[in-house]
């Protein structure tokens, strides 16, 4: 039997990487997802590929008033979301901690932290209304055991991690479960910029050399944890810096 059947769930940065992962993973295992992304083609391209069981909405997730937007549309499309995945980051060079502009710290902060407390916000209230719920934020490793050259992501990371953490102890007694999920430099779009170098087999090997398990994560290893983390097998499962590393943080 699927492991989400009937479920409902929001993922977002859905357009590509992690975010397309979980998205199709959750429709593998029965839930009806709400698909969204700043970039309306790709997350329209995902949506499309997914049938009746995924709706594309483009929206920007450091706007409040877009992720309300956003929830209600999931409200009138399908009903309250049992299942939130706050996906969507973005990244910085790798650069010294001197070098990052104000605007872009600014939008380090508005779309991997701020999102987060858009989303809360706007979903909160209705799963406390029917006292179930699950949410789950992708973190880092960044969070935990930071790379040089990557302070200011490191810190929006570390922020989600914690606000994770924090929202499971005061959310728990709504019978509402909150985990990050911390990938380690993973197979997607943004890993040259993670890595500051020009993404090339002799440039990787320098960074695998630090995960035990000898590879980066893939958007299959994010979305096996996303779905085991939303299912009902993970009930007592709250409060977690669930780690997806190959062995990186240990």
């Amino acid at each position: 039997m699927p492991q989400l059947s009937n479920k409902i769930a929001i993922v977002t940065g859905a357009g590509s990487g992690f975010g397309e992962g979980i998205a199709r993973a959750y429709v593998a295992e029965g839930a009806k997802v709400v698909l969204t992304d700043i970039n309306a083609a790709a997350v329209e391209r995902v949506a499309g590929e997914l049938g009746e069981s995924g709706v594309a909405y483009t929206c920007d997730v450091a706007d409040k008033a877009q992720v309300q937007a956003l929830v209600d549309h999931c409200v009138a499309t399908w009903g309250v979301p049992d299942i939130v995945v706050n996906n969507a980051g973005i990244a910085q060079d790798n650069q010294p901690v001197t070098a990052t502009d104000e605007a872009t710290y600014d939008r380090l902060f508005a779309v991997n932290v701020k999102s987060v407390y858009n989303m809360t916000v706007a979903v909160v209230p209705l799963m406390k209304a029917r006292r179930s719920g699950v949410i789950l934020n992708i973190g880092s490793t960044a969070g935990i055991r930071p790379r040089p050259g990557l302070t200011w992501y490191n810190a929006t990371k570390a922020a989600v991690n914690n606000i994770s953490k924090t929202m499971a102890v005061e959310l728990g007694p709504d019978n509402i479960r909150v985990n990050a999920i911390c990938p380690v430099i993973g197979e997607t779009g943004l890993t040259s910029q993670f890595m500051g170098m020009p993404d090339t087999p002799e440039n990787r090997a320098k960074f695998v050399a630090t995960i035990p398990l000898g590879r980066f994560s893939t958007p299959r290893d994010i979305a096996t944890a996303a779905v085991f983390l939303a299912s009902d097998a993970a009930d007592f499962l709250t409060g977690m810096e669930f780690t997806v590393d190959g062995g990186r943080t240990v």
